[in-house]
């Protein structure tokens, strides 16, 4: 063989090497806790293989040694178990809504480390908007371990993203055009580091199929209501970007031509039906709770009369989502999760009466699981994608005690 061929013989069994990796750590990452049998099952490598990832996941302190899950201490010799470092690499996950941003300093496994939250002022410009979010990293990354590495920083915007470098082409509601945030937000904090920007429901609709609601379910559609509507939808266990990356803008379907119009230029979209102001009104919320909707919706013991026909409005609303994507699974997110439980009759009716029979047999509508933090945790996976890819690569070029770089 010739030195050109050992050399790209050498180069591919690297990169064999590092993918393998990454997708043991996918593994550790989903299960926290997993046997080493249990990898090398679900990888079909061979144990000598697994050993050896495994000792390198070590080795560059991800995850560490310990008994499978539910074995006895103490009896017998189980097989090697692998868990996640308990000071291992973490990134930073933002979930940006008109009203307020959260923030929260996550781990591997999903794990919220910490979180700190600030109101969004109403107007606020982008670049204020980003100096308050750096301000709240500074805050997470305060007490991380000296040692531990922050991989990358992910954002749940309420807007639509351009997908190949995460500019924010529309946010109606915060009233922003070609926003380049994830650059303000570098800027602010001083730093070069890896930052993913999508939007809020394809987020959440990640989160609860990788740790919620929707796990091992690979059909699913998260409708998320931040006071517009919008939708991230799961098709055989992959997120629905679009070509741009703006797919899932289910709020601004023709809904009734004789509606009012919507904020996006068009004529009786769902949104003008369901969204948030729509609601206030019905129910004479005040304006300047518009954004807390799911708060005041929580506050009703019973369901004001007044909802009924918004219930039949979002059931036949996503009657039409259901008809065109086929999900198993419907997740209601955002002020939908107060919603549904107070109007479920007519939610479900309106889905029955315009359904397909066929489409309508295998959903089940359901609340997310992971609360109100599915865009948050959402975000955080994005950002860990890297290290799953290229795991070598992507702590090579972690940032490792960042609170000593971060620009005041």
């Amino acid at each position: 063989m010739s030195p050109h061929g050992r050399s790209g013989l050498g180069t591919n069994q690297e990169a064999v090497r590092r993918h393998n990796l990454g997708t043991l750590l996918r593994h550790v990452h989903g299960a926290g806790h997993i046997s080493r049998a249990e990898l090398t099952s679900l990888m079909g490598l061979n144990r000598s293989t697994i050993a050896g990832l495994v000792a390198e996941l070590e080795s560059l302190g991800v995850s560490e040694r310990a008994l499978p899950v539910g074995s006895p201490q103490g009896a017998g010799r189980p097989s090697a178990g692998v868990r996640l470092a308990a000071e291992g690499p973490y990134v930073i996950a933002v979930d940006l809504a008109v009203d307020r941003a959260v923030v929260a300093r996550v781990g591997l496994g999903g794990q919220i480390l910490r979180r700190a939250q600030a109101p969004v002022v109403d107007g606020g410009e982008a670049w204020q908007v980003g100096a308050s979010v750096a301000g709240l990293i500074r805050s997470v990354v305060d007490d991380a371990p000296a040692a531990a590495r922050l991989v990358g920083i992910g954002i749940s915007v309420p807007g639509m993203v351009r997908r190949s470098d995460g500019l924010i082409r529309l946010a109606p509601n915060l009233e922003w055009h070609d926003v380049s945030f994830g650059g303000i937000v570098l800027a602010a904090l001083g730093l070069d580091i890896p930052v993913s920007l999508a939007n809020d429901a394809d987020l959440g609709a990640l989160a609860e199929h990788r740790r919620g609601a929707g796990v091992g379910i690979d059909d699913l559609i998260y409708v998320s209501g931040h006071v517009g509507v919008g939708a991230g939808v799961i098709t055989g266990g992959h997120r629905l970007e679009g070509a741009g990356g703006y797919a899932g803008e289910v709020g601004h379907l023709r809904f009734n031509p004789a509606g009012q119009r919507c904020h996006c230029g068009n004529q009786g979209c769902w949104e003008t039906e369901v969204g948030a102001h729509a609601i206030a009104q019905a129910i004479n919320c005040p304006a300047d709770k518009v954004a807390q909707l799911d708060e005041v919706l929580d506050g009703f013991r019973e369901p004001p009369a007044e909802l009924r026909a918004t219930g039949t409005a979002l059931g036949h609303g996503l009657a039409s989502i259901v008809n065109v994507f086929n999900p198993r699974l419907v997740v209601l997110g955002g002020y939908f999760r107060s919603l549904y439980p107070l109007v479920r009759a007519e939610v479900n009716a309106g889905l029955s009466e315009r359904c397909l029979p066929a489409a309508l047999e295998s959903v089940t509508l359901t609340l997310p699981s992971l609360g109100a933090d599915s865009p948050l945790l959402g975000a955080a996976e994005i950002a860990l994608e890297p290290l799953f890819v290229d795991p070598v690569a992507a702590l090579g070029t972690a940032l490792v005690d960042v609170r000593s770089g971060l620009a005041g």
